[in-house]
C-alpha cells in the first residue's frame, strides 16, 4: 500500500501541474449551477423537493459527463508513459504494474471524487438557497455522487486498457473518444431505434430493460432514476428504471468497474516497453 499510495500522490502532483483537477472541478460546478438553475421550474409540478428535481438532471448530465472526463484523464497513463520513456524507468523500480495502475487509479478517482464534490456541492447550495425542504433529497444526493464515482472507476478502467492497447497518445485518444460515443451515444440510439421498430412488442417489454444494463452508463442512470422521487422529470429510461430492481444495476454497476480495472491490469501486463 505504500507504493500505491506514493504513486497515487505522485500523479496527483502531475493532474495538478497539468490542470486537470482545475478542468474537472470548473466543469463539474458550471454545468451543475447551471442545471440547478434550470430546474426550478418543474418543483411545483410534480411535487418533489428541488434537490430531487435537480438530482434527476444531474443524473442526465453525469452519465455524459463523467465518462467522458475519466477517459480524457486516462488515455495517455500508459501510452503516454511509453511515449516519454519513463515506463521502462518505472519498471525498474521494486514495484508491480498493478501496484503501479493501482496509484494511477486512486488518483484519478480521487481528482474526480473532487470534481463531483464540487458540482454536486454547487448544485446542493443552490437548491437549497430556494427550497428550505431540499433536505429530503440528500439521500439521492449522495446516491448520485456513490454511483457517479462507480461510473467513473468503470470508464478509467477503460481509459488505461485503451492506453496499453493503443501504446501511442495520439491513437489512444482516438479510441478513447470512439469507447465514449459508443457506450454514451450510439449505444442508446441503438436500442432507441430497436425500440421503435418493435413497435411496443416482446422486445420493447422483455429485452429492451437488461440490455440498458449491458451498458455501464444506462446501468448508472437506471440506478439513480429508479431510487428517484423525482424520476418522472427525467424522460427516456424512466419506465425501464421501475422494472429493474435498483440493487440490481448498482450491481452491475460494481461489476462494470472491478471489471474495467482488471481488463485494463490484463492489457498492462501485456505491453513490452
Amino acid at each position: 500500500m505504500t507504493r500505491v499510495m506514493a504513486g497515487a500522490g505522485s500523479e496527483i502532483r502531475i493532474a495538478m501541474r497539468n490542470r486537470w483537477v482545475a478542468i474537472a472541478v470548473a466543469m463539474m460546478a458550471l454545468f451543475a449551477l447551471v442545471l440547478s438553475a434550470a430546474g426550478s421550474a418543474p418543483t411545483g409540478q410534480i411535487g418533489a423537493d428541488k434537490l430531487s428535481v435537480t438530482v434527476a438532471s444531474l443524473t442526465s448530465l453525469a452519465v455524459y459527463l463523467v465518462p467522458l472526463l475519466a477517459l480524457l484523464m486516462s488515455f495517455d497513463a500508459v501510452a503516454g508513459e511509453i511515449e516519454r520513456g519513463t515506463l521502462p524507468l518505472i519498471l525498474t523500480y521494486p514495484v508491480s504494474r498493478g501496484e503501479i495502475l493501482a496509484g494511477k487509479f486512486l488518483a484519478h478517482l480521487a481528482v474526480l471524487g473532487i470534481a463531483l464534490l464540487a458540482g454536486y456541492g454547487v448544485a446542493a447550495v443552490a437548491a437549497f438557497a430556494f427550497d428550505p425542504g431540499a433536505a429530503a433529497g440528500l439521500p439521492a444526493l449522495v446516491r448520485l455522487l456513490l454511483s457517479s464515482l462507480l461510473l467513473g472507476a468503470a470508464f478509467l478502467g477503460a481509459g488505461y486498457a485503451v492506453s496499453a492497447v493503443s501504446r501511442r497518445p495520439g491513437a489512444a485518444a482516438g479510441a478513447a473518444i470512439g469507447l465514449w460515443l459508443v457506450f454514451v451515444v450510439l449505444y442508446d440510439l441503438g436500442l432507441l431505434a430497436a425500440v421503435v421498430a418493435d413497435g411496443g412488442g416482446a422486445f420493447t417489454t422483455g429485452v429492451f430493460p437488461w440490455l440498458l444494463l449491458a451498458n455501464p452508463a444506462d446501468a448508472f442512470r437506471l440506478y439513480n432514476l429508479a431510487a428517484s422521487e423525482a424520476a418522472g422529470a427525467a424522460a427516456g429510461v424512466a419506465g425501464a428504471a421501475q422494472t429493474i430492481p435498483p440493487a440490481l444495476a448498482l450491481s452491475l454497476l460494481l461489476v462494470w468497474a472491478a471489471g474495467g480495472f482488471a481488463l485494463a491490469l490484463l492489457a498492462f501486463r501485456r505491453v513490452r516497453p
